[in-house]
């Protein structure tokens, strides 16, 4: 079984937006985007993935990804 992976930080390094930056145009605390960033979350709100998609001017598909071969234990 698979997991998904975050690629927050690519997209937010290619857009070069800080955290912060994100934080305040998302409406999501630092704490809870570093979470997402890094991959330390089971769930996202749809809201809170169409704000980003908004901000960062991207496709969900640019943020989350798939990985059929990945062990979902390695979070």
């Amino acid at each position: 079984m698979g997991k998904i992976i975050l690629r927050l930080d690519r997209v937010m390094a290619d857009r070069k937006i800080s955290l912060k930056e994100l934080s305040e145009k998302v409406g999501v605390t630092n704490v809870n985007l570093s979470k997402m960033k890094t991959g330390r979350i089971s769930a996202i709100r749809f809201s809170t993935l169409e704000a980003i998609c908004e901000a960062l001017d991207c496709q969900p598909g640019d943020i989350l990804e798939y990985d059929p071969s990945a062990d979902p234990s390695d979070i």
